[in-house]
C-alpha cells in the first residue's frame, strides 16, 4: 500500500503535468510535424498514387510498380529536386506482358500521350544509364501519326525546367521526347534508339526530341531514327556534340503560322545515313512566322540520299511554290568547316525562298557529291562556301 508521502509526490507530478501551457504542447506538435514534413522530402514512387503529390519532396527515387493501362504518370517534385531512375521502365501495350518480367515500372499503354511526364522546376533527373522502352513494334505500321494504329504520341514529355540525363528512350511508337520547358534546361547523354523501326520501313514520324522552348542545350546525345531532331519554336537554342544516324537529320521547323525560332547553334554533330542532313522548313502557308538567326558550326554530315542542305519555305513541299508570310533571315556556316558529303541522286545545297533576306555567310560550308545545287534566294545574298 502506498504510503503517504508517495502519494503527496505523485499529486505533485500530476499537478506540474496539467500546468503545462497549452502553447508549449503546440510546439510539440509542430515539432513532430517538421519530422514528418522533413521525412517526406526523400520520397519513393512505387504506384500512380505514390506519384500524385510530390510537392514536398526533394528527393525522388523510382522503384518497381505498373501503372495500370489507361493511366499516365507525371513526377512533379519540389522546385530543385533530383529524380533517380534505378532500374529499366518497360511500356507494354497489354497488362499480362507486364506480370512476369521483372521490370522497375510497366506503363501499360492504353493512353494518348505523353505516357510519362517530368514537370520540376530546377530538377536534376538522372536515369542511372537505364531504358524506359515504348515496344514500338506493337505499333510501328509505317504510318506513324499519319493514320493507321493509334499510337501514343508524345512517348516522354519534358516540362518544368533543369538537367535531364543519361537515359535511354528504346523504341517509342511515334514522337519520343517532346521539349516542352519553361527555363534554362540541359539535356545530356541520352539515347533515343529507334533502329528496330528500319525493318520493314514500319518505324516512322519517330522524332528524336521536338523542342518548343526556349534556352535549351541539347549536348552528347545519340538519336537513331527514321524522322529528325526537330525545333518548332524557341530561341537561344544550341544542338551540339550529338550523334544523328537514319533519320532526317537536324531540323529547324516545320514552322507553321504563329510560330517563332532564332537564335539557335548547331555546332559539331555528325548526321550519317539518312535522307536529309540539315533543314530549315516553313510551311508554304504560314503567316506571321519567322526564322531569325541560325548558324552551323563545324557539323560533319555523311551518306545523305536527298538534300544534304535544305532550306524551303515550300513545305511540305521540299523545292516548290514558297510562301512569303514567314521570312527566314541570318542564316550561317561559320566557326568551323561543316562538311557535307551526299549521294549520287541527291542535292548538296537546294535554297527555296519566297521571303528570305540579308547576307547569309556560308564560308564554313564544304559539300560535295550528287546532283550538285539549285538557289533561289529571293533577297538573301549567298556569300562563299563550296557547294
Amino acid at each position: 500500500m502506498p504510503s503517504l508521502n508517495n502519494l503527496i509526490q505523485i499529486a505533485a507530478l500530476l499537478t506540474a503535468a496539467a500546468a503545462i501551457p497549452t502553447g508549449f504542447e503546440n510546439e510539440l506538435t509542430e515539432r513532430a510535424t517538421e519530422t514528418d514534413t522533413a521525412k517526406r522530402a526523400t520520397c519513393t514512387v512505387n504506384s500512380v498514387a505514390s506519384a500524385a503529390n510530390l510537392s514536398g519532396c526533394t528527393t525522388v527515387v523510382i522503384t518497381a510498380f505498373t501503372v495500370p493501362s489507361g493511366s499516365t504518370l507525371t513526377l512533379a517534385a519540389a522546385s530543385g529536386a533530383t529524380i533517380t531512375q534505378t532500374g529499366d521502365i518497360p511500356v507494354r501495350s497489354c497488362l499480362s506482358f507486364c506480370t512476369d518480367e521483372p521490370y522497375l515500372i510497366c506503363i501499360t499503354a492504353a493512353a494518348a500521350g505523353p505516357l510519362l511526364t517530368f514537370s520540376t522546376n530546377n530538377v536534376i533527373y538522372n536515369g542511372g544509364d537505364h531504358k524506359i522502352n515504348g515496344n514500338g513494334a506493337s505499333y510501328w505500321d509505317g504510318q506513324g501519326t499519319d493514320g493507321g494504329v493509334a499510337k501514343p504520341h508524345p512517348f516522354i514529355k519534358f516540362k518544368g525546367y533543369g538537367t535531364f540525363e543519361d537515359v535511354t528512350i528504346l523504341n517509342s511508337p511515334a514522337q519520343a521526347i517532346s521539349v516542352g520547358t519553361t527555363g534554362s534546361t540541359v539535356i545530356q547523354g541520352i539515347t533515343v534508339d529507334n533502329s528496330a523501326g528500319d525493318a520493314g520501313a514500319l518505324g516512322h514520324n519517330t522524332d528524336g526530341f521536338d523542342i518548343s522552348a526556349s534556352s535549351v542545350t541539347l549536348s552528347k546525345n545519340v538519336v537513331k531514327n527514321q524522322a529528325a531532331l526537330l525545333c518548332y519554336s524557341g530561341s537561344a537554342i544550341v544542338i551540339e556534340d550529338m550523334t544523328c544516324s537514319g533519320g532526317h537529320g537536324i531540323s529547324i521547323g516545320s514552322i507553321a503560322t504563329g510560330k517563332t525560332v532564332s537564335g539557335v547553334k548547331i555546332a559539331r554533330n555528325t548526321i550519317t545515313n539518312g535522307l536529309y542532313g540539315l533543314r530549315i522548313k516553313v510551311d508554304a502557308d504560314a503567316t506571321s512566322a519567322s526564322v531569325l538567326g541560325v548558324t552551323y558550326e563545324a557539323n560533319v554530315i555523311s551518306d545523305i540520299t536527298e538534300y544534304g542542305v535544305l532550306i524551303t519555305q515550300s513545305y511540305p513541299d521540299n523545292d516548290g511554290t514558297p510562301g512569303t508570310g514567314a521570312p527566314i533571315s541570318g542564316v550561317a556556316f561559320t566557326g568551323g568547316t561543316t562538311s557535307v558529303a551526299v549521294g549520287s541522286s541527291a542535292y548538296t545545297l537546294v535554297i527555296d525562298c519566297g521571303a528570305c533576306s540579308g547576307t547569309w555567310d556560308f564560308s564554313g560550308l564544304h559539300a560535295t557529291g550528287g546532283k550538285g545545287h539549285i538557289i533561289a534566294a529571293n533577297k538573301a545574298t549567298i556569300s562563299g562556301g563550296t557547294y
